[in-house]
């Protein structure tokens, strides 16, 4: 009778453990997403899925990187779909070829040339995972590593990451936090701040690829794009910032106006900067000074949907990524391949680089705190 009731007692915990699971697991549209198979271990830290939700939007976010795995949200006739590509496990995270998916990336976003840079007279030397130079933040850089979890709300998280001194030859002990929240006006906000005990270069952003007809959707050069910016950054040919700030009247870079992706990016075999790229692959400036003012980086519309996409950000600029190097070898969540230029990313991020003294300074001192602040906002066109 006792192993009766024993049985029937952890028959109801294994019910009510499924019933909740299942209450997290996305649908209508969007992935269906089992937090155990984000349960793991990765160099001793735990992994994890938290969910969050509010109002219209629901995302998804583990702490193996600090990465979106997701985010829900309605088109124009409130169907939903998953509009941030994504995996389904850790384990495809680990394998996947394309290794920032959704992930905050740090310490610095973009290529350093040669993984050198100068600071107060000093000659650092970082490690090389990008060509003949170190680009962001290096192998195991904030992407790779497995975030501590401070606090979890139904509708925000809280994570934070200790990059020790040397780490990926980067100088000083740098405290990270990160905070996502969702909140009633269908924005996810992320908040990232950091704090130094020695002089250091930091520049961080998230990574997330987007597509607003939904994951594996097909492609987004029929998505409308604005960028308010009068200027974008040279790079060389091996996508290196040169210095040079370049205007975008008359170029395939011009997006003052709206125009779907597609329009101009066919140029490419005949402009120098977007044939180095690519396509784009381009920081656009949105401000000369650092200030907490918040001002708009882009507009994204997918027309056959209406769902819309409005970045706002303090950064001084946004980096803007048409997905070209994507070949379909990943997977996703939706159980549809990653293909060339079926995403997008908006990535917002100081447009400097640690070499490029007449950029405004990427170096964090002492006593400073560095502060970026990234809004998501989404709604439909009618």
């Amino acid at each position: 009778m006792k192993k009766q009731v024993l049985l029937a007692l952890l028959f109801l915990v294994f019910i009510s453990f499924k019933a909740t699971s299942q209450s997290y697991l996305q649908n209508g549209g969007c992935a269906q997403l089992n937090p155990i198979d984000f349960n793991t271990l990765i160099n001793g830290k735990k992994t994890g899925l938290f969910f969050l939700k509010k109002g219209n939007l629901t995302a998804a976010i583990t702490n193996y990187g600090g990465r979106i795995v997701s985010i829900c949200a309605p088109d124009k006739n409130g169907q939903k779909a998953d509009v941030v590509l994504g995996f389904k496990s850790i384990e495809d995270y680990l394998k996947a070829t394309g290794v920032y998916h959704g992930a905050i990336i740090g310490r610095v976003i973009g290529r350093i040339s040669k993984g050198i840079f100068e600071m107060d007279g000093k000659t650092y030397s970082l490690p090389i995972n990008n060509g003949a130079n170190h680009q962001h933040g290096g192998l195991m850089g904030f992407h790779n590593q497995v975030w501590d979890v401070k606090s979890v709300t139904q509708s925000s998280i809280v994570l934070s990451y200790n990059s020790v001194d040397g780490e990926m030859g980067y100088p000083g002990n740098l405290k990270v936090e990160a905070t996502y929240t969702l909140t009633s006006n269908n924005d996810l906000t992320l908040k990232l701040s950091a704090t130094t005990d020695k002089a250091t270069p930091v520049n961080l952003t998230n990574h997330a690829f987007f597509n607003l007809a939904g994951e594996g959707k097909g492609t987004i050069l029929d998505h409308i794009v604005t960028i308010p910016s009068n200027s974008f950054c040279a790079v060389n040919p091996d996508k290196i910032k040169t210095g040079e700030i370049l205007n975008v009247e008359g170029t395939p870079f011009d997006f003052r106006k709206s125009k779907p992706i597609g329009k101009d990016i066919i140029l490419e075999n005949s402009n120098e900067q977007l044939k180095i790229a690519g396509g784009y692959d381009q920081s656009y400036v949105l401000k000369k000074k650092h200030s907490a003012k918040i001002v708009l980086a882009a507009t994204v519309v997918d027309p056959k949907s209406g769902r819309k996409l409005e970045v706002f950000t303090n950064n001084l600029g946004v980096h803007f990524f048409s997905a070209n190097f994507f070949k379909g070898t990943d997977i996703g969540k939706m159980g549809k391949p990653f293909n060339f230029r079926e995403s997008f990313a908006v990535e917002t991020q100081d447009y400097n680089s640690p070499n490029q003294k007449s950029f405004p300074t990427l170096i964090l001192n002492p006593g400073e705190k560095y502060e970026s602040y990234t809004v998501y906002h989404f709604s439909n066109t009618k």
